[in-house]
């Protein structure tokens, strides 16, 4: 048996003495996304973009139909603003995390 080095993991409260993967220890950092940056969710593909550039939106407002495993799926602003600037096209393949619009 391999004699590795313990390691502390701090999970909210709880605080853990054990061994790290490698692969746990390369993972990104989390980091919330920024309140005006429009996220993918989900894989898939963007079939209608539903604003402009330059849009008034409010927060609730569909902006894009992003379909994934044949179900199509309303995008929707988390905050009201105007269209900053639109990063896809339809037709485009996103994968999750990807940047689809700015909103400021």
């Amino acid at each position: 048996m391999e004699n590795k080095e313990l390691e502390k993991l701090q999970i909210e409260d709880t605080q853990y003495i054990t061994n790290l993967s490698p692969r746990y220890k390369s993972r990104k950092p989390y980091s919330p996304a920024l309140p005006g940056e429009v996220i993918s969710f989900i894989p898939g593909t963007i079939v209608e973009i539903l604003v402009e550039t330059g849009s008034q939106v409010k927060s609730g407002d569909d902006l894009m139909i992003l379909e994934a495993m044949k179900m199509k799926n309303r995008v929707k602003s988390q905050i009201s603003g105007v269209v900053k600037k639109i990063d896809v096209n339809p037709g485009d393949r996103v994968t999750k995390g990807t940047l689809l619009m700015e909103i400021g």
